[in-house]
């Protein structure tokens, strides 16, 4: 297989490419070192797109609580799901997870878990209106775990996926194998979305 044909293959195929129709900046944000900082602007036009629910939010990977902050602004509830150890992929390696409880008390809507998404996913059956997933940056985890939200949520978000070209590869695997369409947001390190058209009433013509 030639170099074209693999790139057409993994990265161009099956994605369209997600053009916001107005950028928003949420009430409520926080001051804090975060490779997030620009997606909050499009967080509302994602929301208002694809018509999703304004219920319930799930994140893995919650790090400092930057964008645990945006979707709070958004959702009567936002559930936080990480290790708090940071990644291979990630410059800090220390326990914050009392670090970032603290700093996010006031958002009494957001509640966070200490807790590994493999064993998040074992013991959750719930339904979700939004669903992020930005952990360790490789294939397998990404997959497995955006697999699950996918199944369990109208909307998916991927951060990542133009600095991690497996994690743009693991959106496209997971859209083929839940027949969801995907969306790419290329700036800000990229944004995959995927779209669970069953679950939702619409998408805009535009985008079919």
């Amino acid at each position: 297989m030639d170099i074209l044909t693999f790139i057409q293959e993994n990265f161009l195929a099956d994605i369209k490419t997600y053009k916001p129709t107005k950028f928003t900046k949420p009430d409520k944000l926080i001051e804090i070192a975060s490779a997030w900082k620009g997606l909050e602007m499009v967080i509302e036009d994602i929301i208002e797109h694809f018509g999703l629910d304004r219920k319930r939010c799930i994140e893995f990977g919650v790090e400092f609580g930057y964008s645990s902050v945006v979707f709070s602004n958004y959702f009567e509830k936002v559930v936080g799901v990480d290790t708090f150890e940071g990644d291979e992929h990630t410059v800090n390696k220390g326990d914050h997870f009392e670090e970032t409880r603290a700093r996010l008390a006031s958002f009494t809507n957001i509640e966070l878990f200490k807790s590994d998404y493999k064993d998040w996913i074992v013991k959750d059956s719930g339904h979700y209106n939004l669903a992020h997933v930005d952990i360790v940056h490789n294939y397998k985890e990404t997959f497995e775990c955006g697999l699950w939200a996918a199944q369990h949520s109208d909307c998916t978000i991927f951060h990542d996926t133009e600095s991690f070209p497996a994690v743009r590869r693991a959106v496209i695997d997971i859209a083929k194998a839940t027949g969801q369409k995907a969306y790419n947001y290329p700036k800000h390190y990229g944004l995959g979305i995927l779209v669970n058209t069953k679950a939702i009433n619409k998408i805009k013509e535009e985008y079919e």
